[in-house]
């Protein structure tokens, strides 16, 4: 559940929002720190069971005298028509949405020439039509007449993602499009950010990796400049700064919360090789043999 609020109580009374993914990792942490603060929200995602086990968490956590609900709905957001039955859904029992938090997503770690179509497909359609297929729904259904605001959560791509290109140019492709909703609905008083999380830990984001998890996570420390991983609460203040008043004149924005990491030095490594062609001829490809191999003195 999220860590103690740094926003003030009530702060979203009787607003509504929708988080995908919001049963577990980021997302739950997002919907948690929401409920805190009074604002009702609806938590989706495909899996049913998770989606309920998460609910009852939360509700248990929700004060008696808040207005706040948590409501597990489940739709797999590659399918619009599932979309469109949650986003009606929501109206029908709440009568508005005032936020739309894209947290759902998902992925799997292969270097590019090892995937197959289907995987690549499945990421990009998910990661990134997923994410339009919300937000238009959204706009449409009820953020164009009423306006709103939208976070967008995507990645640390900024110099490629070696090892999961799928996801990388999907996230990348859902920058540009947080940049575009948000001038395109600037005139219906919709704002348009995106969240770029570095390294961040979790029980389920572990567990996704299966045996490589936990590897995986402890390699990743020397790679951020604070020497210790990020936690989804870590994620879910900004989430809320940016759907709040405080943020009233920030639109497509995407914020980094890494740590300084996307700064700092890849995961990846390239092998020691000579595979590239040589530099053509001439006394400066001279100069720079004779640095890296000095003649001998004697």
């Amino acid at each position: 559940m999220a860590a103690r609020t740094v926003f003030r109580s009530g702060l979203f009374n009787n607003k509504v929002a929708i988080v995908t993914g919001g049963g577990t990792g980021i997302g739950k942490a997002i919907s948690a720190e929401l409920l805190q603060l009074g604002c009702s929200v609806v938590i989706s995602s495909r899996k049913a069971e998770r989606l309920e086990a998460a609910a009852q968490e939360m509700r248990k956590k929700i004060p008696s005298s808040s207005p706040a609900s948590v409501t597990p709905l489940t739709c797999n957001i590659r399918n619009e028509d599932e979309v469109k039955s949650l986003v009606s859904s929501v109206l029908k029992q709440y009568g508005r949405i005032d936020f739309l938090v894209n947290n759902g997503g998902g992925q799997f770690s292969s270097p590019a020439e090892f995937m197959t179509s289907k995987g690549w497909k499945a990421v990009v359609d998910t990661n990134l039509n997923g994410t339009f297929h919300c937000c238009k729904e959204v706009y449409t259904a009820w953020m164009k007449e009423h306006g709103g605001a939208i976070i967008n959560i995507i990645a640390d791509m900024w110099r490629g993602f070696p090892g999961m290109a799928h996801t990388g140019a999907a996230r990348a492709a859902v920058d540009n499009l947080t940049k575009t909703l948000a001038i395109e609905w600037a005139s219906s008083g919709v704002r348009v950010n995106a969240v770029a999380p570095g390294i961040i830990f979790s029980k389920t984001a572990m567990e996704n990796y299966k045996d490589f998890g936990p590897k995986l996570f402890k390699m990743s420390v020397p790679f951020v400049p604070a020497q210790r991983l990020g936690v989804p609460e870590e994620i879910s203040s900004v989430v809320c700064f940016l759907l709040s008043p405080g943020a009233s004149f920030i639109s497509g924005a995407t914020l980094r919360v890494d740590a300084g990491q996307s700064l700092y030095r890849s995961m990846w490594e390239i092998p020691n090789h000579s595979a590239w062609p040589e530099a053509p001829e001439g006394e400066n490809l001279d100069s720079l043999k004779d640095m890296l191999n000095p003649k001998s003195k004697l």
